[in-house]
């Protein structure tokens, strides 16, 4: 047609050209081709193949064990004043002490400063004291410093009246005075407290469970630079060494402690562990544990909630979740048959050949692991012999066919990037994990790579 123009359709020759321009072959072009091809190759692999979740050996107990909140309960009393005034305590609290120890002075005034008579062998023990903490002393533990405080003062008050008294005994002069107050001594030998907070008459027999609320509990200080009256508490006395801890439990912890009589203790507090009598008693339609300690006390003394530990979980050993678990078949070979090469120790057995010489079985010695041994066989993979096989005793012309096999527990270690069977020993397990033995031979140790669930696996598999 007029006026149309045809476009030519470009030559063969122009298109191959063309071609050969965008597929020139260049070392870039070449390894990117090769890197693609690898990226392709790894990408098949990767959907193709099955993917295990592996799991960490680790050392431990088979759970953790449980913590509770215990009601400490003493054999305590509050010791009052016979008369009103005004304190001045000579003692330290927490520590222990004896009987008719000087614990306060008490008048109708202030203590007035007095001079104390003091010999040169007391002024000796104590500048020893006085070194003695100076050379002890970090600046992180400052609150040491209010301690040593009271002890020199009691040592001061006691080095005094031991001087004023000395002909005299301690029960001839009960009432010994210095600055104008009277000294007033314990009234028995114990731990001493200047705390009281309501529990002091609370016993094993008598605790309630509104006892446990710790949002009310409340401790009142006794000391005070205001006059007293007589009645009035001013200290608290904690005797003997026998004191009771109370934990209250659930259905289900009661059930777990029942066949306990003596369990271990851990404290949060201090990470002190100690064992105690252990009984459950049942108050108001709840249960609660009973721990009996004869030592400790001056530990807690002045707690009266404490956060503990049951050590129940006493089993420890290797911890492997129970779905890595896995039944293995073994040869059982009679232990008679094993053979340990003298020069190189290896343990095996002699395969019996198929010819013979002067009349006797060819043997060959077949270097193997022993998985398992008992009393009475070894268990051996059975990839080390066709079934069937003949084995020679070395000590005899006896023969054994194997053919016998054993399903030993064990789980399939991946340390090496394949799959390979490691034999277990449990000690002990629950719904989820067990314990295995520690150190058992061909066995796993610990931060060992496991397959996590062993039904997806088998042996040698990548």
């Amino acid at each position: 047609m007029a006026g149309n123009k045809q476009i030519p359709f470009p030559s063969s020759k122009v298109r191959w050209k063309d071609f050969k321009r965008v597929f020139t072959l260049n070392i870039g072009t070449i390894l990117f081709g090769c890197l693609f091809i690898y990226m392709l190759f790894s990408i098949i692999l990767y959907f193709t193949s099955v993917h295990f979740t592996s799991y960490q050996v680790v050392a431990g107990p088979l759970s953790k064990n449980e913590t509770y909140t215990g009601l400490a309960l003493y054999n305590e009393q509050v010791v009052t004043a016979d008369t009103g005034g005004y304190l001045n305590y000579y003692t330290r609290e927490g520590i222990k002490i004896n009987a008719s120890a000087i614990v306060y002075s008490l008048g109708e005034q202030q203590m007035q400063a007095a001079a104390q008579a003091l010999t040169e062998e007391d002024l000796a023990m104590l500048r020893e004291q006085m070194n003695s903490f100076s050379y002890g002393f970090q600046p992180e533990n400052f609150s040491s410093t209010y301690n040593f405080k009271y002890d020199l003062g009691g040592s001061i008050l006691q080095y005094s009246v031991d001087n004023q008294n000395s002909m005299q005994e301690a029960e001839q002069a009960p009432a010994l005075t210095m600055g104008g107050q009277t000294l007033i001594r314990t009234r028995g030998e114990g731990i001493i407290l200047f705390s009281r907070d309501g529990y002091e008459n609370t016993t094993v027999d008598s605790f309630t469970e509104a006892d446990f609320d710790q949002i009310a509990y409340h401790k009142e200080g006794l000391k005070t630079k205001d006059p007293i009256q007589a009645g009035d508490a001013v200290y608290r006395l904690l005797t003997g060494e026998t004191w009771n801890l109370i934990i209250p439990l659930s259905d289900r912890q009661a059930s777990a402690l029942a066949d306990k009589t003596v369990i271990k203790v851990r404290f949060l507090k201090d990470n002190v562990s100690q064992n105690g009598d252990f009984s459950i008693i049942e108050r108001d339609g709840k249960k609660y544990g009973n721990i009996e300690f004869g030592s400790g006390l001056i530990r807690y003394a002045g707690e009266r909630f404490l956060d503990i530990e049951l050590v129940t979980n006493v089993q420890s050993g290797l911890k492997i979740p129970l779905t890595s678990i896995v039944n293995k078949d073994f040869y059982m070979i009679p232990i008679e048959y094993q053979k340990v090469e003298s020069d190189s120790g290896e343990a095996g057995f002699l395969m019996e050949g198929s010819s013979k010489k002067r009349g006797k079985a060819d043997a060959k010695f077949v270097s193997t692991v022993i998985y398992e041994q008992d009393e009475n066989y070894c268990y051996v993979d059975t990839s080390a012999f066709p079934k069937g096989t003949i084995l020679l005793n070395p000590d005899s012309n006896d023969r054994y066919v194997v053919e016998d096999t054993a399903a030993l527990e064990g789980a399939y270690c991946i340390n090496k990037g394949y799959a390979v069977f490691r034999f277990i020993n449990i000690i002990e397990q629950n719904e989820e994990f067990c314990i295995i033995e520690k150190n058992t031979e061909y066995g796993l140790s610990q931060y060992d790579h496991i397959i996590l669930d062993a039904s997806q696996v088998k042996e040698e598999n990548m």
